[in-house]
């Protein structure tokens, strides 16, 4: 099933981001910062999350971002090429990722990797790479002093920056190859890549979106180890802004009734009483997207979107949601025994939900 939808302008209230690092300018370095923390720079403070992976499926920079959403400037870093070696993957920046953090107002800082180390098992492998921390700081002061929005510096970034930034990517990856006497893959891919940019923005556009609908086609059949599903439909869901960008997503499962569609993102843990945070918060910016749709179609047909977040665990019993009532919610965390901060955790998310009109279930499942 295909689902259609679009995205005017993002409303949405954050409750379970992380209590942010301080860490004054001169001390900054993007390799040893957290994954989000808060910069101090003269009277202005931004929320800097970093990515490890243009690749936003390779970890979770979904979540880094999250972190970032209540602080009224945020910055996300992101390596634009990540080549871990021959006999390791090599990813790069698409377009969708930078046009979804335009739509989420966050300043994009393309950066790219100068050092890195050996693997110490696998041939022609390399780790611990590092970004130049150098450029990094460059470009923060750069948008302290930009006052466009992050739409407009990511648009110049990418036709301004992106092609003079490839070339120094090749180079530190030429330069490590020889004083690691590793192998890499071969450049000419790199080369196609840098080529779509001397074409324009508009062959970066496609080139990645034929890419997103190859990988959203691949997910369609795919049910990951990390879902249990109460049912097996899934559906793909395009998504297109007033910007023209276009996200392409893969929602874990669906529901119709009527004219109501519910779109269930779903996380589950085979561990633990409820899945990572990490899972969790990654799951709530695809809230943040789902809880801002309008004219969702399947088949030219209009229904109401109804985001669900659906956690699931095999380590407990029963069930309930953000609409149960107070003294409910209040039962089943007593007698489900969740620690002290997961019962912390769970009010702040079913406060976020209700705040925000989507729904939390938390559901125990049978192995």
């Amino acid at each position: 099933m295909n689902i259609s939808a679009k995205i005017i302008g993002i409303s949405y209230a954050v409750k379970c981001t992380d209590e942010l690092t301080d860490i004054e300018f001169d001390d900054f370095d993007i390799n040893f910062a957290p994954s989000c923390s808060l910069i101090n720079y003269k009277q202005y403070n931004y929320g800097i999350s970093k990515w490890v992976s243009p690749k936003r499926t390779r970890s979770y920079p979904f979540e880094r971002v999250y972190n970032s959403l209540n602080v009224p400037k945020r910055i996300t870093v992101i390596p634009i090429i990540k080549d871990e070696g021959l006999n390791g993957d090599r990813d790069f920046i698409q377009w969708d990722t930078v046009s979804l953090m335009s739509l989420l107002d966050v300043y994009v800082i393309f950066a790219f990797y100068n050092n890195a180390a050996r693997h110490r098992s696998r041939e022609h492998k390399i780790t611990r790479q590092q970004f130049d921390n150098d450029y990094v700081k460059k470009k923060i002061l750069e948008i302290s002093n930009y006052h466009s929005s992050a739409l407009h510096w990511n648009l110049k970034e990418i036709s301004e920056t992106l092609p003079l930034l490839i070339d120094r990517v090749q180079e530190a990856y030429t330069r490590l190859e020889k004083e690691l006497q590793v192998k890499f893959h071969n450049s000419q891919g790199i080369v196609r890549f840098k080529d779509q940019f001397q074409k324009g923005v508009a062959e970066f556009m496609t080139a990645s979106r034929n890419k997103a609908r190859e990988a959203q086609n691949r997910e369609i059949q795919t049910i990951q180890p990390k879902e249990f599903l109460s049912t097996s439909t899934k559906a793909t869901i395009t998504i297109e802004n007033y910007l023209g960008g276009k996200y392409y997503f893969t929602t874990d499962e669906i529901s119709l009734s009527d004219k109501n569609l519910c779109l269930i993102e779903g996380k589950h843990s085979g561990n633990s009483k409820l899945p990572s945070i990490g899972d969790i918060k990654d799951g709530l910016l695809k809230m943040v997207l789902y809880c801002n749709l309008t004219d969702v179609k399947i088949n030219d047909s209009v229904y109401t979107p109804k985001p669900v977040l659906r956690l699931t665990s095999t380590n407990i019993l029963g069930k309930i949601t953000s609409l149960s009532l107070a003294s409910e919610i209040e039962e089943f965390k007593s007698r489900v025994g969740f620690s002290k901060n997961s019962k912390e955790f769970i009010d702040k998310l079913f406060s976020e939900a209700n705040t925000n009109n989507f729904e939390v279930i938390i559901e125990g499942v049978r192995k």
